[in-house]
């Protein structure tokens, strides 16, 4: 399947990062190299630095990005392994960072990635299938009713997290749930048909869920995000794409940590934490994609894009 994927917010990410011809960049979730086409053309003699877990993707990117030569270097690698990676490359500071941290259309469209209720295939969820062992149909099947019920409420904040954990180890128990289609259909069967058809994809926040479960997605985000700070030169930015409310809360208590003087509690009178701000917001309120992109686009409906820069 051809690697296809439509980059969210495009021109309020390139403007975002005020990219300088001559400066070092990051794409942190390469993807289809929708973002990181517009940094590289913009580049003279800067160097642009491409991670993905998914081998596809850099395969897909390499094709793309391939006319712009040795300005671009891409590595098939976890993003959170990124700062560790470019400091071991020499790198010790950057004038921009992109971290998008939505699933590429590429890998929700493709079946048998088994990321979408959308399409049938065999349940996956693996973002990098040669560095994921845990999958989907693991969770599916192995996980405890308790554990199932945390995951989905804790990270899809689904009301119905206990009838569906009660269902999915009921279904289990006569065969194993092997597809995304068997799982669907056992969630919208723990709900009340009303639901089901009022939100328009009621599988949703339970996928969602166990592909955050499967990929570690929060695990370290916060860390991540320090780390990328620390790299950053004077005047560097940093532009993160989220697209569910909890990874949005991290970045925002980062962001808002690391632009402020003082961390101790309002009632002491002196500050003893001795905290520094380092970032400013360039924006203070998340931005949100355009009317015509949200039409053109449903998945940049949920999107939200924060952006600092280091003082």
């Amino acid at each position: 399947m051809e690697f296809k994927h439509t980059p969210i917010m495009l021109k309020e990410v390139i403007d975002g990062l005020d990219i300088k011809e001559n400066g070092i960049y990051v794409d942190c979730t390469v993807g289809g190299a929708g973002h990181s086409y517009e940094i590289a053309k913009r580049l003279k003699n800067g160097k642009l630095y491409g991670f993905d877990r998914d081998i596809e993707a850099i395969e897909a990117s390499r094709k793309r990005l391939g006319e712009f030569g040795d300005k671009v270097v891409l590595t098939e690698m976890n993003y959170k392994d990124a700062p560790a990676f470019l400091q071991a490359q020499g790198v010790t500071e950057i004038d921009g960072v992109l971290i998008d941290l939505g699933v590429s259309s590429h890998q929700i469209d493709d079946g048998e990635r088994g990321f979408s209720f959308l399409h049938n295939g065999k349940l996956d969820m693996r973002m990098g299938q040669s560095e994921n062992t845990l999958t989907a149909f693991d969770i599916v099947n192995s996980y405890s009713e308790e554990k199932l019920r945390d995951i989905f409420f804790r990270y899809g904040e689904e009301e119905f997290s206990k009838q569906i954990a009660r269902n999915i180890v009921k279904a289990r128990e006569k065969k194993k749930i092997e597809t995304t289609f068997e799982l669907r259909d056992i969630i919208e069967n723990s709900m009340p048909k009303k639901v089901v058809f009022s939100r328009g994809g009621a599988s949703k926040k339970v996928f969602q869920a166990i592909r955050i479960e499967v990929n570690g997605e929060l695990d370290g985000l916060d860390t991540l995000l320090e780390d990328f700070i620390k790299l950053l030169k004077s005047g560097g930015r940093m532009a993160v794409l989220t697209f569910h409310s909890l990874e949005d809360r991290i970045v925002k208590n980062v962001f808002k940590k690391e632009s402020v003087d003082c961390l101790c509690p309002p009632k002491i009178p002196i500050c003893v934490c001795h905290h520094k701000k380092v970032v400013e917001l360039v924006n203070k309120k998340p931005i949100l994609a355009s009317e015509l992109e949200q039409q053109e686009n449903s998945r940049s409906t949920s999107a939200k894009l924060r952006i600092i820069k280091k003082i």
